[in-house]
């Protein structure tokens, strides 16, 4: 089942006298459940896909169709509705605030929906039960590792139990058992709860753990590669 369908999607601003167009005409179509990886030179047009499929931006032209709504024409405050809806964000540096703990971080997406005290806590119990850092749930930010770190922002990004995860180079800022733990955990979330993961990364090594990779060159595809 299509979850994302991108057609003829174009961004472009300006920037003095000239026209920058990181995306170009991209037509795209993503199934639900797909863990894709997005690669590419720098100023290839990832992280700007990510943030238009994320609803953190919006294109100049071409239709944005995610779950069959049609993203791209609405406004600023209904793309916010949404987007706390149907994403979960991980960043490379976690963006995770540094005078909160780590469930307080956990918990600052459902503050923006209604429930209960009592809902909330059971749901940021079980998204820090299911990164495997619950024991760290009432330390700070400056009291954990890069990895515990990303652990806690991964809970943040899953505990509205979002449809989509998108992930900008999670593991980009973190050594190599940390990366391939926080690898692991990614593919547990696509394969066990069926999240749809876009995920932008620079690392081959990092792009396998994906079953889709595509190539990005000047906005547009240009490379698919199929993971067993």
């Amino acid at each position: 089942m299509s979850l994302i369908q991108c057609t003829n999607l174009t961004k472009e601003y300006s920037k003095g006298d000239n026209i920058i167009r990181p995306l170009d005409d991209l037509n795209l179509t993503v199934s639900e459940g797909t863990f894709l990886a997005l690669m590419g030179p720098s100023g290839s047009g990832k992280t700007t896909l990510l943030n238009l499929i994320a609803g953190i931006d919006q294109p100049t032209s071409g239709s944005l169709m995610i779950d069959n709504h049609e993203i791209s024409h609405y406004s600023r405050s209904k793309l916010t509705a949404w987007r706390s809806k149907y994403i979960g964000y991980i960043f490379q540096l976690y963006n995770l605030v540094p005078v909160l703990t780590a469930y307080e971080n956990v918990e600052l997406p459902l503050l923006l929906h209604k429930m209960s005290r009592k809902d909330r806590h059971a749901k940021v119990a079980s998204a820090l039960e299911l990164v495997d850092i619950a024991d760290r749930h009432s330390h700070y930010p400056r009291q954990l590792s890069g990895g515990q770190e990303q652990r806690v922002a991964i809970a943040r990004a899953i505990v509205t139990d979002p449809k989509i995860i998108v992930a900008d180079e999670p593991t980009g800022d973190l050594d190599k058992t940390s990366a391939n733990n926080i690898m692991n955990l990614l593919v547990q979330l696509n394969k066990e709860l069926n999240k749809t993961i876009l995920m932008v990364t620079h690392d081959p090594l990092t792009s396998e753990y994906a079953s889709l990779t595509l190539h990005l060159d000047k906005g547009r595809l240009v490379e698919k590669e199929v993971h067993a």
